[in-house]
């Protein structure tokens, strides 16, 4: 599917305008400043997709209006300057000095990168953002991306996820053998431990691996951004729950050098942008993926249906042994593999009769 396809999608289009329609007004392009200094931002997303792809471009315009127009921000959609999955490299290398994507993808570069989107059966959207923001997690992180020359933010959320898409009815973990899905980071992994084949593809190449037989099943972000991306036109299957995804965490990559370069003030521009996109872009994701489960439902005729029992009991089983063995032999994946553990522990006590019993509380018939 390309990029110029897509965007005439109807559906783009109109959810672009109304979910940007509450921050328009606070994100206005000032006048560029005298001496300015003009940043390239890469990412890895198609230009405004749904969730992501807004995201990246809110924060663009956030630092620009916040800074008064002393930092101005061009974003560069994926494979514009550089492809989608070479966004952490050019950030890098001083090709681009922000960059928006997922952690996982660079799990080649840095293995220990993949605890900073989401782990199967870990935490939640709010669970990490409390280990990153209270809990020690983001000086793991800044320590696990300095030898890369990068200094990385919390930068939006999509939220809990879906299961994935599939072409044909998943009755039990057997039909899962030999299913190809695309699927990223430790998710990927536990797929394949599954019995299925797991292919790495950017963002923009989902749909079209889904209607050429590359791939036989994908699991992305949620139902608003998967039915931008018309997923359901190829598998009428939607799969809940999300056990290899509970979580959706963007990161903006911001160049070391360049942001030790600027003044303190328009460093504090750059955090405080990252962190109001943050909470922005996950309230959004929980408010539009109603609208559009709905929408799936009711006008597109998806079939949302429950993973098999067996397959969550054998997943489930299965990710203790995959976390340990993923992080055997690095030092650095093993010491943040132990404190996400000590971060698990300590929010699912307070989720349990928190969130949990609320959400189970409130689904008692009247």
């Amino acid at each position: 599917m390309t990029e110029k396809s897509y965007s005439r999608r109807n559906l783009l289009r109109t959810a672009g305008i109304g979910a940007a329609a509450g921050v328009g007004s606070l994100l206005a392009k000032p006048a560029l400043a005298s001496g300015a200094k003009q940043w390239k931002m890469v990412t890895s997303w198609p230009k405004n997709a749904p969730g992501v792809g807004m995201t990246a471009q809110r924060l663009a315009d956030r630092i620009t209006a916040m800074s008064g127009g002393k930092l101005t921000v061009k974003l560069y959609a994926g494979g514009e300057l550089v492809p989608p999955l070479e966004v952490f490299g050019a950030v890098g290398d001083g090709v681009a000095e922000l960059g928006h994507t997922a952690s996982f993808f660079w799990q080649g570069k840095a293995r220990a990168s993949v605890f900073f989107t989401t782990v199967p059966f870990g935490l939640t959207a709010n669970e990490h953002m409390a280990w990153i923001y209270q809990g020690g997690g983001q000086a793991l992180w800044d320590e696990l991306y300095a030898p890369f020359g990068i200094k990385p933010f919390m930068a939006g959320n999509t939220g809990i996820q879906m299961g994935g898409w599939f072409k044909r009815e998943l009755k039990s973990l057997a039909d899962l053998k030999g299913v190809k899905i695309r699927s990223a980071g430790l998710g990927g992994q536990l797929f394949e431990r599954l019995g299925a084949t797991s292919v790495l593809l950017a963002p923009g190449d989902i749909y079209a691996g889904l209607q050429s037989g590359l791939i036989d099943a994908a699991e992305f972000l949620g139902p608003w951004s998967d039915r931008a991306f018309g997923f359901y036109k190829a598998a009428p299957y939607y799969y809940w729950p999300s056990f290899n995804k509970p979580n959706g965490s963007a990161e903006c990559l911001v160049s070391k050098s360049a942001f030790e370069a600027l003044d303190k003030d328009l460093q504090a521009v750059v955090a405080n942008a990252c962190i109001a996109e943050n909470a922005f872009a996950l309230s959004e994701s929980d408010w539009e993926n109603g609208r559009a489960l709905e929408a799936l439902v009711h006008e597109d005729k998806v079939q949302v249906r429950e993973f098999p029992e067996d397959l969550l009991e054998k997943a489930k089983k299965l990710t203790p042994e995959l976390l340990d063995q993923f992080a055997e032999g690095d030092a650095m994946a093993g010491k943040i593999l132990a404190e996400y553990r000590k971060a698990l522990a300590n929010c699912a006590s307070w989720s349990k009769v928190g969130v949990e019993a609320f959400l189970k509380a409130r689904d008692v018939p009247a």
